[in-house]
């Protein structure tokens, strides 16, 4: 196992070097060309990110996984994501909506939860027609997130809504939050307030 996780961790050291690599390239053709490849660049420190993570996400599916549970500010956190994912969904002529109802700090693994919400929002960008939204609240127990679009919806077979692998990891993770006995949960489904699918996450 430890041999393993040092060839991922390898693989994932290496991978990051290459992009951060053409990331200053980039960079340069910027600045000698006076282009804007912002998206580019985007893209790069998405991928960048999603390798940090990738043995954190490794982690999480195995049986002694756990978190790093912090007392979080959720407006900070909404705040973080509708900055990283503003500017590239405009780009692609989608506005983001952000509603955050939660002015209290909440108990959450905010690293990969902001991940998490993150990946969700950029891929109801890429069925948006013109808006998402990014919402959270809470009660007297429960943290909520929502993120929706106004989309075609997720596409459903006789088993229900398909899930990849990220939505597994995804899954994982609110399982992990646990308080007094509770579970967190993740749930898909359509008919959403915009038309289209939404991905809820409730943590304890």
């Amino acid at each position: 196992m430890h041999r393993l996780l040092d060839v991922l961790a390898s693989g994932v050291h290496d991978a990051k070097n290459e992009l951060f690599f053409a990331e200053s390239q980039i960079a340069v053709a910027e600045t000698t060309y006076g282009i804007d490849l912002s998206e580019a660049r985007y893209a790069i420190e998405a991928a960048s990110g999603r390798l940090s993570r990738t043995l954190s996400a490794y982690h999480l599916l195995r049986k002694d996984a756990s978190l790093s549970i912090v007392p979080s500010v959720i407006d900070d956190l909404c705040s973080e994501i509708a900055l990283d994912q503003k500017k590239h969904l405009a780009n692609a002529g989608i506005a983001l909506e952000v509603d955050c109802s939660v002015r209290d700090e909440w108990p959450i693994d905010r690293d990969l939860i902001t991940d998490l919400l993150n990946n969700a929002v950029q891929n109801a960008g890429r069925h948006a027609r013109s808006k998402v939204r990014l919402k959270a609240w809470n009660d007297e127990a429960t943290l909520f997130f929502r993120v929706e679009d106004d989309g075609p919806g997720f596409a459903e077979s006789s088993a229900g809504i398909k899930r990849g692998t990220g939505l597994i990891v995804a899954e994982r993770i609110a399982s992990l939050h646990t308080r007094a006995g509770r579970h967190g949960s993740l749930h898909l489904a359509n008919g959403g307030e915009l038309g289209g699918g939404f991905f809820e996450m409730h943590l304890p």
